[in-house]
């Protein structure tokens, strides 16, 4: 089960197609953000998904709302992952999985498979939104989309 709505996302500092480590509470200091997590770059799930938040990348933009994807592939796999597709965001590289672990994004059972999740954070990292659902791969999308138009969400 996924984190709760309300509580403060974990820090944690991750290695980025950037070309640097990426600090959540540093680096997102007072802004709002997305982080989804998914299992493996260019699955026909995940290299969806990251189409889809590609190809709404424009309405997180005006909203100077960031996207990041965190998956365990290793940041070579990310930079291909991420020219291959064009996505105008980063990659976290989570390797060790401790992020993933952090934010209860692995199956119990099978400790390395990556949930499909998608937290929004608002401007201090407290968690305002959540979607966990590990076969639909666009609805991650269309949910936070619709989450920016809720008027009980503070982001700023």
């Amino acid at each position: 089960m996924a984190l709760a709505e309300g509580l403060r996302a974990p820090d944690f500092t991750l290695a980025s197609t950037s070309g640097r480590n990426f600090n959540l509470y540093r680096d997102m200091k007072d802004r709002p953000c997305v982080l989804y997590f998914y299992p493996k770059d260019f699955s026909i799930g995940c290299t969806n998904e990251a189409c889809s938040f590609r190809d709404t990348f424009e309405v997180f933009l005006e909203l100077n709302i960031a996207i990041y994807g965190i998956s365990r592939d290793s940041i070579e796999s990310h930079q291909k992952f991420r020219k291959t597709l064009g996505l105008p965001f980063e990659l976290l590289s989570d390797d060790g999985g401790k992020v993933c672990a952090a934010y209860d994004t692995q199956l119990p059972f099978v400790p390395l498979f990556t949930k499909r999740t998608t937290y929004l954070l608002d401007k201090d990292q407290v968690i305002r939104a959540v979607y966990e659902n590990i076969f639909s791969s666009k609805k991650h999308i269309k949910t936070m989309v619709a989450q920016l138009t809720n008027p009980a969400i503070k982001l700023r």
